[in-house]
């Protein structure tokens, strides 16, 4: 039996900006980004699916040597992404999934506008989805297993809230004095 690659998201996430690729992070990984505790083994993104992206996109997974799930050639991008919902690849660095549309949502433009940089260390600052389209996605795949984290994520949006009116409380208060 093989044994699996230690999951790296540096390595992954510095091979996509070394090629200026443009995505989104979701998923688990993004959600542990955001506070979420779970456990994952890869990266999911929204790539930008302009031909130019995916080009770099293309040789950033060259450096990575990814490759499909059943060990086979990775496919040209566009063609690939054009058949599959979630194209799934392997790499010595992790497992990553492309996703062009995630459900509930419009792709990679449409969660770009809620999304955040977060410095992760490593001079590395992924553009990383919002708590929000986190949990608009998971609500639109409807699966029973993911209500735990739907319900996880709608806490933190409440959190956010209710910090963000406290400070707004007491930035008042301090105008008032």
């Amino acid at each position: 039996m093989a044994e699996e690659p230690r999951f790296d998201p540096y390595a992954v996430l510095s091979a996509l900006d070394q090629q200026d690729v443009s995505y989104v992070i979701i998923g688990a990984f993004a959600r542990v980004v955001q506070g979420a505790e779970e456990l994952t083994r890869g990266i999911d993104i929204v790539p930008a699916m302009r031909p130019e992206n995916l080009q770099r996109l293309q040789l950033a997974l060259g450096e990575l040597n990814a490759r499909s799930l059943d060990g086979g050639e990775l496919p040209p991008l566009a063609e690939g992404l054009a058949r599959e919902p979630v194209l799934a690849l392997a790499s010595e660095r992790g497992e990553l999934k492309l996703v062009p549309e995630p459900a509930g949502t419009q792709g990679y433009e449409d969660l770009r506008r809620a999304a955040t940089r977060e410095p992760l260390g490593r001079g590395l600052r992924p553009e990383v989805a919002s708590i929000g389209d986190l949990a608009r996605m998971l609500g639109a795949l409807g699966r029973e297993q993911e209500l735990p984290r739907l319900l996880m994520l709608r806490r933190m949006i409440e959190l956010e809230r209710s910090r963000g009116r406290s400070l707004e409380r007491s930035r008042g208060r301090g105008l008032e004095r």
